[in-house]
């Protein structure tokens, strides 16, 4: 197996003078370094990892927690994650927090304890551990999908002392939202009902916050009653729809806070045997692969989920080589998937 002399011999530089090319450690004149990379290619030279890590005290790796795996929203944002990684030569260390504090406490401190260079994480409805471990530790973090407001008593619902010190991407959730309300209001619905998801998520707060936005665009009152709380999961969701089906003045049409929580609120209206659009409008937050092949296609939202998880790396990055730098937070566009569910005939 060649070593990083072999190398350093065929390229006619000092093994130093390697290290620094394969490191990034200080610069190296471009023809330098050009002859060092022929030598690797032509020799086939891997470098030793662990050995490396030693030398610029990082593992390039990095950890990342992220729940409902299983969740197609979710596991596009980890092929983004892991594509991001790639492409700069880091390995992906994954854990599921399982959205309960402390568990995602406790697999955030396991994957630290890899010595992973960074982190990713979608935190829970309460991250006041996450968030006390990660300063303590002084642990470069990137918060992803969902934020936290250090300013106030924390978007997530849990009080988070003194100014955010970590960067963040997401999707933009509230203009987006307040779309689908107006669009309905549009289509002649005055009942339109939300199915929204965990209370505490910052992404929960933003959705309802667009719905109600929405409302007051189409000089429509706001009613509570017309908002049932899915947890972000199928099977409350389909519990969710089945209350707002059961008031006395049901919704006429319904929006679902996010993709799992669209295939509960369908499960809810085949029991009763309610047909979309017919019997009920219906437009969903979260996009996925099969919409377009539902009958009827599902008017959603689409995020960009996977750039949301490439995004989050090259921020990380970026952190990772200005610690001081101030925190940001990056906020894409969503797109508007105009189909079928929502009563609009079908244009192809």
């Amino acid at each position: 197996m060649p070593t990083m002399a072999d190398v350093a011999r065929s390229a006619g530089v000092s093994v130093a003078t390697v290290s620094h090319v394969l490191n990034g450690t200080r610069p190296v004149l471009p023809h330098t370094r050009q002859a060092v990379l022929d030598a690797v290619d032509e020799l086939g030279y891997t470098p030793n990892t662990l050995a490396r890590s030693l030398v610029t005290s990082r593992t390039r790796s990095i950890g990342l927690a992220v729940s409902a795996i299983s969740n197609p929203y979710f596991t596009e944002i980890l092929q983004g994650v892991e594509a991001g990684a790639l492409e700069h030569g880091y390995s992906l260390l994954i854990a599921d927090p399982h959205d309960d504090p402390e568990h995602e406490r406790k697999v955030v401190q396991l994957l630290h304890e890899r010595r992973v260079d960074g982190m990713i994480v979608a935190p829970s409805a309460d991250p006041r551990e996450l968030v006390s471990y990660l300063g303590r530790h002084q642990v470069p973090t990137v918060f992803l999908d969902r934020v936290i407001d250090g300013s106030t008593d924390g978007a997530l619902g849990a009080p988070v002392d003194g100014p955010q010190p970590f960067d963040q991407v997401c999707a933009e959730n509230t203009e987006p939202m307040a779309g689908l309300v107006t669009h309905l209001a549009g289509l002649g619905h005055r009942r339109i009902g939300l199915v929204a998801g965990l209370p505490g998520l910052s992404t929960t707060a933003e959705r309802i916050t667009g719905y109600r936005q929405g409302l007051t665009a189409a000089r429509l009152p706001y009613d509570d009653h017309l908002v049932a709380h899915g947890d972000s999961e199928a099977a409350g969701a389909e519990r969710a729809t089945a209350a707002l089906l059961s008031l006395a003045a049901a919704p006429t049409a319904l929006v679902t806070a996010n993709n799992a929580m669209t295939i509960g609120a369908l499960r809810a209206l085949r029991e009763r045997g309610l047909s979309v659009p017919d019997d009920l409008a219906l437009c969903c937050f979260d996009d996925f692969a099969w919409a377009d092949l539902f009958s009827p296609r599902l008017t959603a939202i689409a995020q960009p989920s996977r750039e949301i998880g490439a995004q989050a790396v090259r921020v990380l990055l970026e952190r990772l080589d200005s610690p001081d730098r101030p925190a940001r937070t990056v906020r894409l566009d969503c797109t508007f998937m105009h189909r079928t569910s929502c009563g609009c005939p079908d244009s192809g």
